[in-house]
Parts: C-alpha cells; sequence; structure tokens
C-alpha cells in the first residue's frame, strides 16, 4: 500500500484548481500520475470514504476530498463509520486502531466501570487500573 502517495495526491488535489479541473474531466487519467495500487485507484476514483478512511488517509486531508465531491458533513462521518464495518480498522497512520478491550477483562483488574466509547469508531482506550502500572522513568 502506498499511503503517502494517496495521501499526496489528495494533498495536490485539494490545493490545485488546475488539478480539480483535470480530475473533474477524467477522474482515471489524473489518478495514473501517481504511483498508486488498483484499490487505491478505485477509491479515489469512486469516490468511497470509507476505503481511503480504512487505508489509513488523514481525516484533515479527507475532509476537503469529500467536500470537493459535495458529500455534506453528516453523510462524510457516516461514510467513514460505514468504512470500518464493511473493510475493518484504519490499517495504518493517524488513525490507526487497536483492539478495544474487553469489558470482562477490565472488570476481571478490579475495574467496576470499563471505559467508555470515546468516539463513534469504537475505539476505547485501555483499562484505566492497568495505566496505573505504568512508571515514569527520569
Amino acid at each position: 500500500m502506498s499511503l503517502y502517495a494517496v495521501q499526496k495526491f489528495l494533498f495536490e488535489l485539494n490545493r490545485s484548481e488546475e488539478m480539480q479541473n483535470r480530475y473533474t474531466a477524467d477522474r482515471q487519467a489524473e489518478v495514473a500520475r501517481f504511483n498508486l495500487t488498483d484499490d487505491e485507484i478505485k477509491a479515489l476514483v469512486t469516490p468511497d470514504i470509507g476505503k481511503l478512511f480504512h487505508l489509513g488517509v488523514n481525516g484533515q486531508i479527507l475532509m476537503h476530498f469529500a467536500a470537493f465531491h459535495q458529500i455534506d458533513w453528516q453523510d462524510y462521518l457516516q461514510r467513514m463509520r460505514d468504512g470500518i464495518a464493511e473493510y475493518g480498522p484504519v490499517r495504518e497512520g493517524v488513525y490507526a486502531m487497536t483492539t478495544r478491550p474487553s469489558f470482562s477483562r477490565c472488570l476481571t483488574q478490579g475495574e467496576a466501570d470499563p471505559p467508555s466509547v470515546h468516539n463513534s469508531f469504537e475505539y476505547s482506550p485501555p483499562c484505566r487500573s492497568s495505566r496505573s502500572s505504568h512508571t515514569r522513568r527520569r
């Protein structure tokens, strides 16, 4: 996978009116200028916001791409959620997801109140009781 190339494409598309015009005229030809996999090309041409998020595209870059395609904010957020449901967790990048801890594991560690879901992507931090075992090095 070439996350860097996908994000570079989107960054340039977001900033260049000339590139936007070329992309609008022929999406396939414009994405062909970048070193992308077939999967990435399909996601950029469709556009598949959920797939791009799953691949690890930064949300700050991705939201401008969604706006370019006239996808409203709530639909953009839902497409990201749908992408996680359809394709699985974010594979790499700043949004890479970790496995959600089981509530039973938290309870067995003596924590009466397991961590809550902190956002709509079903991410939860480790059990609170497990954090106290870490010591700070000097």
